[in-house]
């Protein structure tokens, strides 16, 4: 464990009071909804986000790398590919798993293990690189977690990051669940990690640089009710999150993002086309 306690205050206090915030039973809860569903179902999509942060962050052959909840695998098997000695950790066992299977059909050497983002079972500066796409937004505690990272990652070394920004359509995405299963008080949004602004506020007293490039993936399905079939049963907030509602509510929520994919549709042949932008950072530690 890090100097950080299980607990810490809300961003923004009620009437001048700091409101405690039980981190640690929020990271429990959250657990629970990324264990549920299929995470792997959307990250196979996902693939090519983490070849692209593994160009962006330059990562060489024979480096260390770690992918800091990894998922299914996306930046470690990216990573993997350029010959990279590479380690990745998730706190979802089954995710694991599913990495696991495919570095072996790929024939991939991955060590990986199962661990807390804010809380890696690594000694100082032991990784030339820290990768994690769409996986540390995610964490209660963002500045424990942004510690962590700088904490395994060598002096000179390089974090790179994928994020989805809060003016995005996955950032909207959030929002609208939002409206209708609120998140926990006093925790940071996610989506701050997609602004050049959140990060600087976590890594700008331990980089010697940090370079952003706004980049887009594109979500291609069937329709509008295809995607929220696939979310709604295998991605664990959006599945958690129908769970939570009555039947009633459920169906608005349902109506509020099919109105959200239909406004961003780009595709003219009756299928589903929706660009959705995230922030790729490199973070080059001091």
């Amino acid at each position: 464990m890090s100097a950080f306690d299980s607990a810490t205050l809300a961003a923004e206090p009620v009437a001048g009071i700091p409101v405690p915030v039980d981190l640690a039973a929020i990271k429990a809860k959250q657990q629970s909804t990324w264990s549920s569903g299929d995470y792997a179902v959307i990250g196979t999509t996902l693939q090519i986000v983490g070849e692209t942060l593994c160009e962006a962050a330059d990562v060489a052959a024979g480096e260390r790398v770690l992918d800091v909840a990894c998922g299914n695998g996306n930046a470690a098997l990216a990573a993997a590919r350029r010959f990279a000695l590479v380690t990745g950790v998730d706190y979802v066992p089954s995710l694991l798993d599913r990495a696991r299977a495919r570095a072996a059909a790929d024939g991939l050497a991955l060590e990986l293990r199962h661990a807390d983002a804010e809380a890696l079972p690594f000694a100082d500066g032991a990784f030339d690189v820290a990768l994690s796409t769409f996986g540390v937004m995610f964490t209660p505690d963002q500045t424990r977690a942004a510690c962590e990272l700088v904490r395994v990652c060598r002096h000179g070394g390089r974090i790179a990051l994928a994020s989805w920004t809060p003016d995005g359509f996955i950032g909207r995405v959030f929002k609208t669940i939002g409206a209708h299963a609120p998140p926990p008080s006093g925790v940071p949004s996610p989506a701050g990690w997609g602004t050049e602004s959140r990060l600087a506020e976590l890594f700008g007293g331990e980089a010697r640089e940090i370079r952003t490039q706004r980049r887009t993936f594109v979500f291609r399905y069937r329709s509008s009710a295809h995607w929220i079939e696939v979310f709604r049963t295998w991605y664990g907030p959006i599945h958690k999150a129908f769970l939570s509602l009555a039947p009633g509510d459920r169906s608005a929520l349902e109506r509020d993002l099919t109105t959200l994919l239909d406004e961003m549709n780009v595709a003219r042949d009756g299928t589903l086309t929706v660009p959705s932008t995230y922030l790729e950072a490199v973070i080059v530690r001091v």
